[in-house]
């Protein structure tokens, strides 16, 4: 039997916190409202929403202190946060040859003590040791672009990853990724007529980001009936209509593979992509942080910057700014903040104006830079951890897609619900035709029909996702997000309890 809701404060949606001063007067006693309120503080932070840690979160966490307080309450044990990419919160182990280096810089005099021979591979100490040379110390600040011989070993990997050279001098380490989206992005946008092309659906950073920084957001479509294809005439009209309406494009935003939905681009439609930006005088910016997450045998990835590259030296011109992560792939280090961005093809006098951008916070931090190094420059065959480290590898790659396919297969077996299968990344993005009894009750509410699904999903299973709308979609459709992330072991149940609560959602509001 489904739990009714009927609370829907909208947590995510800050809008409605922006009443006029007079209606604050009568609560503080000299009629003054506090500068640090909704009603005083700027419109864009109102407006900005980042729907993967918003209402069902907050509900989500909520539940959690209530299992602990009174589990009674409830008709679940545990909450299973499948709302955002973050592996080692569903018990995802960490690579055991990353962490050994990182215990190692961290505390430097574990090196010559005489059990650390022991108790760490000889690899791992050396690998220690040499950053220790060039870092010195892990809590201290480094250059604000990065440590040169981070920079240098990422630079070496994307050589080695696009038989094409990079320089140190175009890689600048950040926080994950998000940091250098964002760098990017308020260099990119002058003014509200300044507009980014980003995909619907997206990654809630961009459009958040956009808002934020006071620009336009152009949305492009991506195919969801050709699993969620890249169609290059959706570009064009995209592009003609911003243009018509006085927004200028100045960036194209293409995450491969694709998130939430999961595509990984074929190669023809990456060169597609690049001459339309070509043509269009925009910069490319290639969200790449799935890049290690290809599960489709048909499917291989390629850089855009590989691809950029291959077209020859007529592209020289061509803006791109590439971003990667630790959090993702197989490494899931989401809690270390490592990531970096590479700049190919920009003027020296803009690369200048991103260092400026970087040294206003000083620098990345150090530990995240460092698993970014271990993430770039890895054990290499012949060496004492290659064996293990690609044993953990290829059974976390290998179980995500088992996860994947398992999630998918059940989803599309459940009435009114259409799911493309994931090629990569993390995520599967369904589409839930909802009967109109649901869609009725939702109006009632006021609240989103996705939203008002995902939050009776949660409320009945503990299964934490997150509505469709968040990360944009057609009218008339209702998506969700979830991931493929908890253990392997757990999957069935999770896969159990949520075709459970579907069919009886479905019978209750036929």
């Amino acid at each position: 039997m489904l739990r009714n809701i009927n609370n829907f404060t909208k947590f995510s949606n800050l809008k409605q916190f922006r009443p006029s001063i007079t209606n604050f007067k009568n609560q503080y006693t000299n009629g003054t409202i506090p500068l640090l309120h909704p009603a005083n503080i700027c419109k864009k932070i109102l407006d900005t929403q980042y729907a993967v840690r918003g209402e069902m979160v907050i509900r989500a966490e909520k539940l959690k202190q209530i299992l602990k307080t009174d589990p009674s309450k409830l008709p679940f044990s545990e909450v299973v946060f499948c709302n955002i990419g973050n592996p080692q919160e569903l018990e995802q182990k960490p690579i055991t040859f990353f962490r050994q280096v990182i215990s190692l810089v961290e505390y430097p005099n574990l090196i010559e003590q005489p059990l650390t021979q022991q108790l760490f591979p000889p690899d791992a100490i050396e690998t220690a040791k040499l950053l220790l040379h060039n870092i010195s110390s892990t809590g201290a600040y480094s250059n604000s672009q990065g440590v040169p011989v981070i920079r240098q070993a990422i630079a070496d990997f994307i050589t080695k990853r696009d038989n094409f050279p990079a320089s140190d001098d175009d890689i600048f380490i950040t926080d994950g990724a998000s940091p250098g989206v964002q760098k990017m992005l308020k260099l990119l946008i002058r003014n509200e007529n300044d507009g980014i092309m980003i995909p619907i659906p997206q990654y809630p950073l961009y459009s958040a980001s956009i808002t934020l920084f006071g620009g336009s957001q152009i949305n492009y479509f991506l195919d969801e009936d050709n699993n969620w294809g890249l169609n290059i005439n959706e570009l064009e009209r995209s592009w003609n209509e911003s243009v018509a309406k006085g927004i200028t494009p100045r960036g194209l935003v293409v995450i491969n593979p694709g998130n939430p939905t999961g595509q990984c681009l074929d190669l023809e439609n990456q060169i597609e992509i690049v001459k339309f930006c070509k043509r269009k005088n925009v910069v490319l910016l290639a969200d790449e942080v799935y890049q290690e997450n290809v599960y489709a045998k048909n499917k291989t990835f390629h850089s855009f910057k590989k691809v950029l590259r291959s077209l020859g030296s007529e592209y020289d011109n061509l803006e791109l700014v590439s971003f990667h992560s630790v959090s993702k792939g197989f490494i899931g280090e989401c809690g270390k903040r490592g990531g970096y961005f590479e700049l190919v093809n920009i003027d020296p006098l803009a690369k200048a104006l991103v260092y400026k951008l970087a040294s206003i916070s000083l620098c990345s931090n150090v530990i995240g830079q460092i698993m970014v190094y271990l993430m770039v420059n890895p054990p290499k065959p012949g060496q004492f951890s290659y064996k293990l480290y690609e044993s953990e590898r290829n059974n976390i790659i290998g179980s995500l897609k088992r996860r994947a396919e398992l999630l998918a297969n059940a989803l599309n077996g459940l009435e009114g619900v259409k799911c493309n299968p994931a090629e990569g990344a993390m995520y599967l993005f369904p589409q839930v035709i909802l009967p109109k009894k649901a869609v009725e009750e939702a109006t009632r509410l006021n609240v989103k029909p996705d939203l008002f699904y995902t939050a009776e999903l949660l409320s009945n299973t503990g299964i934490c996702t997150v509505p469709g709308s968040g990360f944009g979609q057609r009218d008339g459709t209702h998506h969700f997000r979830i991931t493929m992330l908890p253990p392997e072991n757990k999957m069935h149940s999770v896969v159990q309890l949520l075709v459970k609560f579907h069919k009886e959602f479905m019978q209750k509001y036929k």
